[in-house]
């Protein structure tokens, strides 16, 4: 085998592991998704998750209000959620959506639930890898608060 060959092969190996790599950047879903005992699992004490049924200053985001229906709300959000690239709608039940953020660079995905009330769309938006986010998962919510709810409707 030439040197060419084997520079080849090895480029082909290093390519392949990477690839391996950044796609374990996913990770597996926590199993504590979803609604539990009327609401959304609490955020961990590492910096990287929000949630608008959190009381601490590092973790609370304030629910979203609507005018009108549930039904309607829910329809908002998912349109809202389907416009984005990065998003994978994982789970749509009456009140409750699920969707998945993955990061363009390095494929970190992020767990983001809501739940629609009568009045308010409660969310939690959390990494499944890593300890910081660097504000990512705020970000993100102040960004899909401010396509629900414009400031001049």
């Amino acid at each position: 085998m030439s040197s060419i060959d084997r520079g080849q092969k090895s480029l082909k190996l290093s390519l392949m592991c990477l690839t391996i790599g950044l796609s374990a950047c996913a990770g597996s879903p926590p199993e504590n998704l979803g609604i539990q005992d009327n609401k959304l699992a609490p955020c961990p004490s590492s910096p990287n998750c929000v949630s608008s049924y959190e009381t601490s200053a590092d973790h609370k985001v304030s629910p979203w209000s609507y005018k009108g229906n549930s039904a309607d709300a829910q329809n908002k959000l998912l349109s809202i959620l389907k416009s984005k690239d990065n998003v994978k709608v994982v789970s749509e039940q009456n009140g409750y959506v699920r969707a998945e953020f993955e990061s363009s660079l390095m494929g970190f995905v992020d767990d983001v639930e809501f739940v629609i009330t009568n009045a308010e769309v409660h969310m939690r938006s959390a990494s499944r890898l890593g300890y910081s986010d660097l504000g990512a998962n705020k970000k993100r919510i102040d960004g899909l608060a401010a396509e629900f709810n414009p400031c001049c409707e």
